[in-house]
């Protein structure tokens, strides 16, 4: 048996777990329950030292190119999950059954060729069957959609060609009010130079299929918000994706003397969240048009830039909102102090004034499980309530101490 570790904060290797048997075999105290969706393989969670871990049994060769895809998909940003470990040659010292059959070896040997993909559990995330199944509005129904929409195409415009998208691989996560969609199964994908437009409408298509799939079952299990058509929400991804796609990717035509139109481009791509790594311009009309069209368009745009002024890592949607943050509080630190600041030295005041001191005034117990950048979006939105209810600016340190005290209430009056 071999046991590989890619994490170094990880010290699974080290415990006592029976490795080399099937999980349905294990010992039921070695599991932790949290919310999870349907699998077609064998998954179970593990914990470590405050840690979940996911154990994914299949077929070690697919294993290994699942621990690949995700590793690939990580180091390019994407959402998706970790990828932790991979335990392989679970079979060694276990009598072959297939001797009696010499012809039937292989195939059974491979039968009995079981790997183990350990990734970690995404913290703060839901199987979509959860999300439905605690009660959700067209509202909320729509944001998903967005959401894998968003992935599907941040997956293609980097080549990688997922055939098996769905909401059963997927796993979501708020991101500054909305969700942003993880991938958490890359067993069938592929990883290419560029995807041609036939590899993206297929994988569209499959994705289409699968989605209405997944909500024909959740219809008749629990049914669907303002009794929405199953069909009708496949086609709505369908057209997100078009759009966004188009957004990104379609070229523009510009007179030669309208050059800022140039830049008015890159800040719409650059309002949906993705950066133009290169422009390609060919000129026409015997040069008095030009033909502007995005090479290669990535995503993090919000993401690096605050990470850049921060050092913070955070979602694309609450990247976007901490750095409208920061940029409205770039002008009153300035005045503040009769003196311009940058936006890099204003950013580094927010974090340590207005960011940390804000997350240090708020117990755990009161963050219902969102992290740090989230519970700060929460914050912005009760300050922004409060004020329009005040007709004052509140301020993020007093609009703080509002939420604290909101957050009590709510406790208490739930515990009631």
């Amino acid at each position: 048996m071999k046991i590989r570790i890619y994490s170094p904060s990880s010290s699974l290797a080290s415990l006592g777990y029976p490795w080399s048997r099937h999980l349905n075999d294990w010992p039921d105290q070695c599991f932790v329950d949290v919310p999870r969706g349907i699998h077609r393989n064998v998954v179970k969670f593990i914990s470590y030292e405050g840690t979940v871990y996911v154990l994914k049994e299949l077929r070690t060769h697919v294993a290994k190119k699942e621990l690949d895809n995700l590793h690939k998909l990580e180091e390019l940003g994407l959402p998706v999950v970790r990828a932790v470990g991979l335990v392989e040659k679970r079979d060694e010292g276990v009598e072959d059954a297939s001797n009696v059959f010499t012809q039937a070896q292989p195939l059974i040997k491979d039968m009995f060729d079981r790997g183990l993909l350990i990734t970690q559990f995404l913290e703060g995330s839901l199987p979509y069957r959860v999300i439905i199944q605690r009660g959700i509005n067209y509202t909320k129904l729509e944001q998903m959609l967005d959401a894998l929409a968003q992935l599907l195409v941040r997956l293609h415009l980097v080549g990688f060609y997922w055939g098996d998208c769905s909401f059963s691989n997927t796993l979501f996560k708020r991101d500054a009010g909305l969700l942003t969609a993880f991938l958490v199964d890359a067993e069938t994908g592929e990883t290419h130079k560029k995807l041609s437009k036939g590899q993206r409408e297929y994988d569209l298509e499959l994705a289409h299929l699968n989605i209405a799939g997944d909500l024909m079952d959740l219809e008749a299990h629990c049914g669907l918000p303002n009794n929405s058509d199953p069909v009708d929400l496949a086609n709505l991804l369908v057209s997100k994706y078009h759009y966004l796609w188009a957004q990104l990717t379609d070229p523009i035509e510009i007179g030669a003397n309208e050059q800022h139109k140039i830049d008015q481009f890159i800040e719409r791509i650059n309002t949906q969240g993705y950066d133009i790594g290169e422009l390609e311009l060919d000129t026409i009309d015997r040069g008095r048009r030009l033909i502007v069209k995005p090479v290669n368009v990535e995503p993090g745009f919000n993401r690096k830039q605050l990470q850049k002024l921060t050092g913070l890592l955070v979602g694309e949607n609450q990247a976007k909102r901490l750095l409208q943050d920061i940029h409205r509080y770039q002008p009153y630190i300035s005045g503040l102090n009769n003196r311009e600041f940058s936006l890099g030295a204003a950013a580094r005041r927010w974090l340590n004034d207005i960011y940390q001191t804000s997350l240090d005034m708020i117990d755990f117990k009161l963050r219902d499980q969102l992290d740090d950048a989230e519970v700060f979006h929460e914050i912005l939105e009760h300050r922004w309530y409060i004020s329009e209810q005040q007709k004052k600016d509140l301020g993020t340190i007093e609009a703080t101490k509002s939420y604290v005290n909101l957050r009590v209430k709510q406790i208490r009056e739930a515990s009631l």
